[in-house]
């Protein structure tokens, strides 16, 4: 019998009283020195300050490096109550050609000390290299290994796969069995549904462009607005403005948060 996966900690059933949570890739970037940070602002405090800011920030780093327990604990310290991480898992469990053989290292990342997050603990990224094509009895095999919870905390995993041969109903079948959501995207490099797919929505979008204040259009960030109301009114919903022209990303999150706030 499949383990499926249930809503995290912070994922609480979507209610009028449950928030879109609207954030960025990192906190650290040169380029929002004196923009998005005030000028001056010790880097010690640039988390502090976005996490006041946005309500949520989907972690890159841990795609790249382990970090120590007392790093999430720290992070945890350092941020409000309701704001929420959604980490990357390290590239070490996703970027193989046997997923069904990365049950170590799948081990290693979720014991990492993610669990010293506590309720900042959000959604869990699996993000899949562009080569890495559906066979579905690998990755079957790779969703087994996932865990539902990790010392107590209820984790919920969100594939981001990025090969065309995933759209698929297959696919799709695969992951609601393990109670998986998958990832939506704005971003012409990969394939995406055309609704967001799964328990929870997770968009990861990756179009701003250059000659508009925020990122995109007001109108698109209208509609966008629009769609995550009536996302959110069904399931936890979360908005990350990621890459693309990255200077623009607090801008677009910061933007897309006043049109949610400002809805009737």
């Amino acid at each position: 019998m499949p383990k499926k996966a249930a809503p995290a900690a912070a994922d609480l059933p979507a209610s009028p009283q449950t928030p879109v949570r609207v954030g960025i890739g990192g906190w650290t970037f040169e380029p929002w020195r004196g923009s998005f940070y005030p000028p001056g602002l010790p880097h010690a405090q640039e988390l502090a300050h976005a996490s006041r800011r946005l309500t949520a920030i989907e972690v890159n780093g841990t795609f790249y490096s382990t970090f120590k327990p007392d790093t999430f604990r720290k992070w945890r310290e350092a941020t409000p109550e309701g704001f929420v991480f959604s980490l990357k898992a390290h590239r070490v469990t996703t970027h193989r050609r046997e997923l069904a053989k990365a049950g170590d290292a799948v081990q290693r990342f979720i014991g990492s000390g993610l669990a010293e997050l506590g309720d900042r603990l959000g959604p869990i990224v699996w993000q899949f290299m562009p080569t890495h094509a559906f066979d579905a009895v690998d990755f079957g095999a790779f969703l087994e290994l996932l865990p539902p919870q990790v010392d107590g905390l209820l984790l919920q995993h969100v594939m981001e796969v990025r090969h065309s041969s995933f759209i698929d109903p297959a696919y799709l079948a695969l992951a609601a069995r393990h109670g998986a959501a998958t990832v939506f995207t704005d971003s012409p490099k990969f394939p995406s549904f055309d609704a967001p797919q799964g328990p929870i929505v997770y968009a990861r979008l990756m179009d701003a462009q250059p000659r508009f204040a925020n990122g995109y259009a007001p109108r698109a960030l209208d509609a966008l607005a629009t769609q995550a109301r009536g996302w959110v009114a069904e399931r936890p919903t979360y908005v990350f403005f990621i890459n693309g022209h990255k200077e623009k990303a607090p801008a677009a999150a910061e933007a897309l948060l006043k049109r949610l706030a400002d809805a009737p």
